[in-house]
């Protein structure tokens, strides 16, 4: 992996744990949990950010507690950011089982991207019904979507492209501003500007193979780059190749592969 390819994927990783702020959160030995009910898993797992000083058994004992008091499953995500260095290695040795992976991409460059004719906004409570209804997502699911929508510490702006009041595609993009001055967030050889977050990407059944998720994306990547991005990324499932393959075509590069672990059979059912 390049230098800039790599800078890029650290802070794709960042500008995406913030997108994915959710209304209940904890810390356990520099582990992110996340306890926020619904179908994203990105918003009810625990990111293990830092190598932590207590026994890996003991953080999980602690992080099981707050999933437990929370009514969810006890998921760790892992990323090759992921701490300590063999953590999955470990999580394996105890049997823990390994599903959902996908993948993270990125786009250097919005440079080629300028039109925005044909996307609509939405409120987040409306997108949330909208992309909730499409996907047969419980009322309860809905709710907690418009919730994390509605509380994101990076705002999530929807949009739909209709034609004759007909649905053709929606998405939302996320802006994570440019972290600058030598924050942590910040990377050598990273490009400065915003970095646009892609999520919820959605083309009805009887829409696809028409060019509308394409079109979407490329006025989303428009419109962030309107706003002050210069770079963007995505995540998307390791088994989607229809979509990998509409990403590769907007530029989009493999990044790197993130999976989720569970000794919990309800995290995977």
């Amino acid at each position: 992996m390049s230098a800039e390819l790599d800078a890029l994927a650290r802070r794709a990783e960042l500008a995406g744990l913030n997108a994915a702020s959710a209304p209940r959160e904890a810390q356990v030995e520099g582990w992110l949990l996340r306890l926020s009910p619904g179908k994203a898993k990105r918003s009810r797992c625990v990111n293990a950010l830092a190598g932590g000083t207590l026994a890996l058994d003991d953080i999980l004992r602690r992080c099981r507690g707050s999933f437990e008091q929370a009514g969810l499953p006890l998921i760790l995500r892992l990323t090759p950011f992921s701490q300590p260095a063999d953590l999955d290695d470990q999580l394996a040795a105890r049997g823990w089982a390994r599903f959902d992976p996908a993948d993270v991409m990125v786009l250097p460059s919005l440079a080629s991207f300028n039109d925005t004719d044909g996307i609509e906004p939405l409120s987040p409570s409306a997108y949330a019904r909208l992309i909730g209804q499409l996907r047969g997502s419980s009322v309860d699911e809905i709710e907690g979507h418009a919730r994390r929508l509605e509380q994101a510490s990076v705002p999530h702006q929807a949009f739909q492209m209709t034609r004759n009041g007909v649905l053709l595609a929606c998405g939302q993009v996320a802006i994570d501003p440019d972290p600058g001055g030598g924050s942590a967030g910040e990377h050598v050889g990273a490009p400065a500007g915003g970095m646009a977050g892609l999520f919820d990407i959605f083309t009805p059944q009887d829409q696809r193979g028409r060019g509308h998720g394409f079109k979407l994306c490329a006025a989303l990547l428009a419109e962030a780059r309107r706003q002050g991005a210069r770079s963007a990324y995505l995540q998307v499932g390791a088994d989607n190749a229809a979509a990998q393959r509409l990403y590769a075509r907007l530029g989009f590069l493999q990044a790197y592969r993130y999976h989720y672990r569970s000794d919990d059979p309800r995290a995977w059912a």
